[in-house]
């Protein structure tokens, strides 16, 4: 089994010679990086793309004008408050949208796991895991909700309030969610540059900006919602 490289900064590394054949990149921020003579064949890129030059020629547009998630996609790390509000509501009305479509499933459905990936409700309880993880708790001193459903690489480490034998119905999962959701929105309301730059606390990963927390959380809800909709219609 290959090496893993988790919460590693790489930055500015040279890597020359290197086999990467069947290597798995997640959550990989390679701004500013520059490759040559590499080989790239059968590769899958999911990304946010913003001027990409592949021998010689600009991808970008034509990438982007493909991309159905884009310009969701390029509002999730906004430059200033005003900018997370619009990358919010956004957010906040796509979640809707996807949330209505569930509600034409039946229980059994929205609890049924699809090739082995969280079940609708699972995904859910995840995004309230992450949530209270990065903002309800360090931003608000608040605490974590009962249900939260961690992801695989922190689910053996002992998160305060949760319960583990949770097994909540579609309707509470969705009431919970649209709480946290909502003070989020109350938060971003009237939040400041200067606010946005305070550092806090986060369990697991030590201190954080709170723009970085932000930003974590509307990755979150972007990319969850991306499943869950690829699930959905699936189930559907």
């Amino acid at each position: 089994m290959g090496e893993s490289f988790e919460d590693r900064d790489l930055s500015e590394a040279t890597f020359w010679g290197v086999d990467l054949h069947g290597a798995h990149f997640r959550d990989v921020n390679f701004t500013n990086a520059t490759m040559r003579n590499v080989w790239l064949v059968n590769v899958d890129i999911d990304a946010r793309i913003e001027h990409v030059v592949i021998n010689g020629v600009d991808v970008t547009q034509y990438v982007n004008e493909r991309d159905p998630w884009y310009p969701l996609r390029a509002m999730l790390r906004p430059a200033d408050p005003d900018g997370m509000r619009r990358a919010w509501s956004e957010l906040e009305n796509v979640w809707g949208e996807t949330i209505d479509w569930a509600r034409t499933l039946t229980e059994a459905k929205v609890h049924e796991s699809v090739d082995g990936e969280w079940s609708f409700v699972q995904t859910l309880r995840h995004l309230v895991f992450a949530l209270d993880k990065w903002f309800t708790v360090p931003i608000l001193g608040a605490q974590f909700h009962p249900i939260v459903l961690p992801n695989s690489g922190s689910d053996g480490l002992d998160w305060p309030g949760r319960d583990h034998g949770a097994d909540p119905s579609f309707t509470e999962t969705v009431e919970v969610h649209a709480e946290r959701v909502a003070r989020v929105r109350a938060y971003l309301a009237s939040v400041t540059e200067r606010d946005v730059e305070t550092t806090v606390d986060v369990l697991e990963n030590g201190t954080v900006p709170i723009r970085e927390c932000l930003y974590t959380v509307f990755e979150e809800e972007f990319e969850h919602n991306r499943y869950a909709t690829r699930d959905l219609a699936e189930l559907a």
